[in-house]
């Protein structure tokens, strides 16, 4: 293990932070609550001269991403941050670095989307892009959001991967928290993070096409070519994390489970939730009743082989999603979490989806507690009451 020291910093400081030790070549960006944290120290890294980056000013997000795409096609490590109006305005811009596989590094710094206007914490945001073809991770705390932004530029900048990689973190909950986070010496980062080597460059002197027109003769070639570099990331993850294990001793992986073992029903899901779920699991262990917690890393590839293995012998399942998909039976993460189920010919398993914390809205451990004993419920009568309802919300 490297040598390691303990810093002082919110979640947004640490990310630019990680971004730092990254040696970043481009930072394109915009401010936006609860985000402008993570450019603003960065901004102050390049002022001070503590980096060699291009710091990219510039009038919107759609522009950022527009910046961060050009640079990243010409060679250059890319970090930007964003959230909620803000991803939402990069969409269209989302997908084609996605489709020109640009190794485009982001903090999403979850948000609640408006209306009404609400600068708080929910999944909204990046789940209403989830099907860019960006990889997607969500951290727990200010440790997971340093530890995910070093690996994910190693993870991205893959030579058989080359798709861009978004790093959530909870808005407020974890942007703004202080913690005490573990952080390699500069040049474990430098050993573990060689230089970016791409494959292909905008270059004057030997000039590339990018971004053609494709009709319908090809374009579906590259949407399957796309599809097959985010299934090769799930593999890359597991080497990657491996490695960093080796420099860290922090075990990543796609999903964290805890409690598994012996447990018939368990609660998923992703984020700073992921805490107090297990806090409460440790309460309910004292008075004999088991549940599991089984926090998603990675959501993007979604990791359902290793979610089945984890759930083989269950009975139960309630999956939290920290947003509402309008109109659709379940949540996305749920829907996610039973189409691995289905495809694994697990329909046995009983799922319910409580939907949560929108708009920053606390869950309490006594709500935490009350889907505990439902999940269990669940287990013992083979029965679903409610296949999805809402935690928290007055009536």
């Amino acid at each position: 293990m490297e040598k390691m020291k303990v810093v002082g910093l919110s979640g947004d400081q640490i990310a630019a932070y990680a971004a730092k030790q990254c040696r970043v070549d481009v930072v394109s960006a915009y401010p936006i609550t609860p985000q402008t944290i993570i450019v603003e120290e960065y901004s102050n890294y390049v002022a001070n001269g503590e980096v060699d980056t291009e710091f990219i000013c510039v009038e919107s997000e759609h522009s950022a991403m527009s910046a961060c795409i050009g640079a990243s096609l010409t060679g250059a490590r890319v970090f930007t941050a964003t959230s909620s109006q803000g991803l939402a305005l990069m969409h269209e811009m989302l997908y084609i670095a996605s489709g020109l596989r640009c190794p485009i590094v982001m903090c999403v710094v979850n948000r609640a989307l408006s209306a009404p206007i609400n600068i708080h914490c929910d999944h909204s945001d990046m789940m209403g892009s989830r099907d860019c073809g960006w990889i997607q991770v969500f951290a727990e705390n200010a440790q997971e959001v340093y530890d995910w932004v070093i690996q994910a530029f190693k993870i991205a900048e893959d030579r058989e991967v080359l798709l861009p990689m978004a790093v959530n973190l909870d808005g407020f909950t974890i942007s703004h928290a202080l913690e005490d986070i573990r952080v390699l010496e500069d040049g474990a980062v430098d050993e573990f993070l060689p230089e970016r080597e791409a494959v292909y460059r905008l270059d004057p002197d030997n000039p590339i096409l990018v971004g053609p027109l494709v009709l319908p003769d090809y374009y579906f070639e590259f949407k399957v070519q796309q599809e097959e570099a985010m299934r090769k990331a799930a593999e890359k993850i597991g080497e990657v994390t491996r490695e960093y294990y080796e420099y860290s001793s922090r075990k990543y992986a796609p999903i964290d489970p805890f409690n598994v073992e012996g447990a018939n029903t368990a609660l998923i899901a992703m984020g700073s939730t992921a805490g107090m779920l297990r806090t409460v699991a440790r309460q309910l262990e004292r008075e004999g009743k088991r549940v599991a917690v089984i926090k998603l890393w990675l959501y993007r590839p979604f990791p359902g082989d290793e979610l089945i293995k984890l759930v083989e012998d269950m009975e139960s399942l309630i999956v939290l999603d920290r947003t509402l998909s309008f109109g659709a039976p379940v949540g996305p993460l749920c829907s996610d979490v039973i189409a691995a189920l289905y495809n694994a010919g697990r329909c046995d398993i009983r799922v319910a989806n409580a939907v949560y914390g929108l708009g920053g809205r606390d869950l309490t451990p006594a709500e935490v507690e009350e889907l505990s004993m439902k999940a269990l419920k669940m287990a013992e009568t083979k029965m679903v009451d409610k296949r999805m309802e809402f935690i928290g919300v007055r009536e």
